[in-house]
């Protein structure tokens, strides 16, 4: 058997976190959305280098709105909006480690006299070193779309791989009130 080619998601290079899946949907529904405009990936750091967005504009209009919120500090700060509605966001990539999973606890540790933040540094690094592509253009995803899952839009597809959200409405409980 091949060993496993080792990847990394198509998206811009050069920024301060590897591209990932936030730069994959923002591409994506840029061009399917917005198939005139051409999207430029620039994060814009918030408050610090753990809270990043990314926007797509035309003619000084914001057409889609995305961001990275890493740690739980920002976790936490982003379901407060959302609670109260005030969330801004289409799509927001939320991971619990402080600059990413490339931090995260499952990681390999650095050596001793190397920093956590030396060390997330050069896997950054490596990660955008490696070859990318763009997912949808992965070989193997066709061939299970086309075996097990008889096409991309079946409805085998659509019910084994995609959902759906909607609203739901806040019910009370009697045994919940206050006498």
């Amino acid at each position: 058997s091949r060993p496993a080619a080792i990847s990394a998601h198509q998206g811009e290079r050069g920024q301060r976190h590897r591209p990932g899946p936030v730069h994959h949907v923002f591409l994506y529904a840029a061009a399917e959305l917005f198939p005139d405009c051409q999207p430029e990936l620039t994060f814009k750091a918030l408050r610090n280098q753990d809270l990043q967005e990314v926007t797509l504009e035309r003619e000084g209009k914001v057409l889609l709105r995305f961001a990275i919120a890493n740690g739980f500090r920002n976790i936490q700060n982003f379901v407060q909006k959302l609670k109260r509605g005030k969330c801004p966001y289409d799509y927001v990539e939320v991971m619990a480690c402080p600059s990413g999973c490339l931090n995260g606890g499952a990681q390999v540790r650095p050596k001793d006299g190397v920093s956590p933040r030396e060390w997330t540094g050069k896997l950054e690094t490596m990660y955008r070193s490696l070859p990318s592509h763009r997912p949808e253009d992965n070989p193997l995803s066709d061939l299970l779309y086309k075996t097990w899952l008889q096409g991309s839009h079946s409805d085998k597809s659509r019910a084994m791989l995609h959902t759906s959200y909607h609203a739901l409405e806040k019910t009370s409980n009697a045994l919940n009130i206050k006498w």
